[in-house]
């Protein structure tokens, strides 16, 4: 059985460890879990750390579990926030449980004949009929309030800058939080809880809360939390201009995916890849060294770039992130530019000039429309310069005559075109 905890200390994905638990995890198999909260219908690269921790336990021969919170996502979580989230109803939480769930299932193993193939757990199966009174007397009588207030989550924001201070929903989170660790302990044989590292105060609540329920004979309970992922800047990890980086290709395209961990740092590239893909030790010193060899091929981040978008998606979505990678410095075709779903085609020419024309400019000379419609060009002088000494490309294709018509036929999609003045200087046309 492979040291669980050697390996996310060599990954720099251990921050907090409760005493005991390296020991007790060499000695048997053991179950663990981790809690995400279903708050949308996909995880994002945030949550990425939490996943791998699992991903490393199964394949050192321990049981993962990933609880879904649909009753602790009805309520939000204060560890870390400003303000209350959300609430969520019970179709919307199990809607986002299942697309989680496929997400998931590309890192565990859930398909296992083995004892510890994956499970997903959600709490809203045991809390749902658990009242308020017994809640209170089965729960709340074993923690005290003194202990509840010391926690840094609470006291942050009692002390912050939130408006409305803490609401005694939040406040009792971390007791339910507890709870299902007392409740995955009796009924799963849970005895690990992973998590990021602004959960430790709840995490070690569900330790005491064991504890003090089941009394000091019963096998010890522990808790190992993960870093917080930052940027090498200090910045949050994760987020774009555009918002943040999902697993769910609708709502961030393989492509753009793939750009993300294309543009890391050299500093973040040596982390992220400890962090987020499973490649050996051996392996990851070896691309380390070669990238301080030679930064500018960027082994590191191209490696990192690949192995993530294969793991999330597939190797034919990396393909196609690859080769629409290519558009913009290669030698692509049209039919390349066909073969895009719109979404990433607009993602690859998201950062150039974009004009809207008229459906009406079909079937006049391409130095009308790029020149009056749109001003692609400054002039038409220009424009006929720039085609007969080869400089001008629609669609990835020269264009030898500068009057020649462009038609429907040209549209990209039924309504893009793409216009190209030299090597780089790229122009996108929607005909609406």
């Amino acid at each position: 059985m492979k040291n669980f905890v050697e390996e996310l200390k060599w990954r720099g994905m251990l921050a907090q460890i409760m005493p005991g638990t390296e020991e007790a995890l060499q000695k048997e198999m053991m179950t663990a879990y981790l809690g995400t909260d279903p708050t949308a219908d996909s995880l994002h690269i945030g949550h990425l750390c939490g996943i791998m921790m699992l991903r490393h336990l199964q394949r050192c021969g321990h049981k993962p579990i990933i609880l879904v919170g649909g009753a602790t996502g009805m309520i939000g979580d204060p560890s870390g926030k400003s303000q209350e989230r959300n609430l969520l109803g019970p179709e919307t939480l199990y809607h986002n449980q299942e697309c989680i769930k496929k997400q998931v299932a590309k890192f565990l193993d859930f398909e296992s004949k083995d004892a510890n193939a994956a499970e997903m757990v959600n709490n809203y199966d045991w809390m749902k009929d658990f009242t308020f009174l017994d809640f209170a007397r089965e729960v709340g009588k074993h923690i005290t309030v003194n202990y509840m207030m010391a926690k840094d989550s609470v006291q942050q924001r009692l002390n912050g800058t939130a408006r409305d201070g803490l609401s005694f929903t939040e406040f009792t989170y971390q007791l339910l939080q507890g709870y299902d660790f007392l409740y995955l302990y009796q009924h799963k044989g849970v005895r690990l809880q992973l998590g990021g590292n602004d959960q430790w105060g709840n995490m070690t609540t569900g330790t005491e809360l064991i504890r003090r329920t089941l009394g000091n004979d019963a096998e010890p309970a522990f808790a190992l939390t993960c870093p917080l992922i930052t940027k090498a800047d200090g910045k949050k990890f994760g987020k774009t201009e555009s918002g943040n980086i999902w697993l769910d290709p609708k709502r961030t395209t393989p492509y753009r995916f793939y750009q993300f961990w294309l543009n890391v740092s050299d500093d973040d590239a040596e982390r992220y890849i400890k962090i987020f893909t499973s490649l050996d030790k051996e392996t990851i010193d070896a691309l380390i060294e070669e990238h301080r060899q030679d930064p500018g091929r960027r082994v590191l981040q191209r490696r990192l770039a690949e192995e993530v978008t294969v793991l999330v998606h597939s190797q034919e979505a990396l393909d196609t992130a690859i080769e629409a990678s290519s558009i913009l410095f290669g030698k692509s075709t049209k039919e390349g530019l066909e073969k895009l779903d719109e979404a990433t085609f607009l993602d690859v020419f998201d950062g150039v000039p974009h004009f809207d024309v008229s459906k009406d400019v079909l079937g006049q000379p391409a130095v009308e429309i790029f020149t009056q419609a749109a001003p692609v060009f400054p002039s038409k002088g220009e424009m006929r310069k720039m085609v007969q000494g080869g400089g001008v490309s629609l669609n990835k294709e020269k264009i030898a005559q500068f009057d020649r018509p462009v038609t429907a036929d040209d549209l990209i999609d039924g309504k893009y075109l793409l216009v190209q003045k030299g090597k780089k200087n790229y122009f996108l046309l929607t005909v609406k």
